[in-house]
């Protein structure tokens, strides 16, 4: 069975390792008898899906995209007919090109709220060796 030191799983999750021992002592995460405790991967797992839906999007959108993901704009670059925006959202950074005339409309601009939505048709998945 895979597990995780409670540093590795507040990395995986985009939290502190204090959130995640908050998490342990309010029973939302349950950990092995190893000494340091470890938190068993399929549980680990299991809070990072709860957690996905757990966060409202903003507005009031209908959409088939599943993947979204609620940060603030870091960066807007607009350059002629084209803007680069950057978006933080929680560990994960997005990078998105778009016309200048649609970031305008937005009105993008560093500290905006922001929802990334990717829709792809392809996902490669990595392992470490």
């Amino acid at each position: 069975m895979v597990s995780y030191r409670i540093a590795e799983a507040a990395r995986l999750l985009g939290v502190s390792d204090d959130t995640v021992r908050r998490w342990i002592d309010q029973g939302a995460l349950p950990v092995t008898d190893d000494s340091p405790a470890r938190i068993p991967g399929d549980a680990l797992a299991r809070h990072a899906v709860d957690l996905a839906a757990t966060p409202p999007t903003p507005g009031d959108v209908l959409s088939s995209a599943r993947n979204r993901f609620t940060g603030l704009v870091t960066r807007v670059q607009i350059d002629g007919v084209m803007a680069q925006v950057d978006i933080q959202a929680g560990p994960h950074r997005f990078v998105s090109l778009l016309s200048a005339e649609a970031a305008t409309e937005l009105d993008l601009q560093p500290g905006s709220l922001a929802v990334a939505v990717i829709k792809a048709t392809t996902v490669i998945v990595e392992t470490p060796r």
